[in-house]
């Protein structure tokens, strides 16, 4: 039953990001632009609600589906990490024009040439997982 719960707020989420144009080629290259607050709106919001949330989780001591409480971790504050990691996944986003999570979106929604985008997410992230141990972290 989960399992169909979270098929379908995933379905829900995909949905919400096609038709706010958060999956949209165009409004990304605006965004890298600095040509439109859309994007920028889109992310910040999503930012402050994510803050609030991790806070309501960690203050209230909520539980997952299996009925363990949710432990979130402290992120080390090194700078450099997250610079290099930024710039990575900007360029990445800005030469995909798309990050990640709106890749199946733009899929789904018929943009056949972001499978080679998948493809290419996916063997970085194996890349990664190869050289991980020999990384800096």
């Amino acid at each position: 039953m989960k399992y169909i719960l979270m098929l379908i707020l995933g379905t829900f989420f995909g949905i919400v990001l096609y038709k706010s144009e958060a999956a949209s080629w165009f409004r990304i290259y605006e965004m890298f632009h600095f040509e439109s607050f859309h994007m920028y709106g889109i992310m910040g919001s999503a930012m402050f609600l994510g803050v609030i949330g991790v806070q309501v989780i960690k203050r209230r001591k909520m539980k997952d589906l299996y009925g363990e409480v949710i432990k979130i971790q402290n992120k080390d504050k090194t700078v450099v990490r997250y610079l290099i990691g930024g710039t990575l996944f900007g360029l990445g986003w800005g030469l995909a024009g798309s990050c990640p999570g709106p890749i199946y979106v733009l899929i789904g929604s018929g943009e056949s040439s972001m499978l080679i985008v998948l493809v290419s997410a996916l063997l970085g992230t194996l890349l990664y997982g190869v050289l991980r141990k020999h990384l800096p972290h």
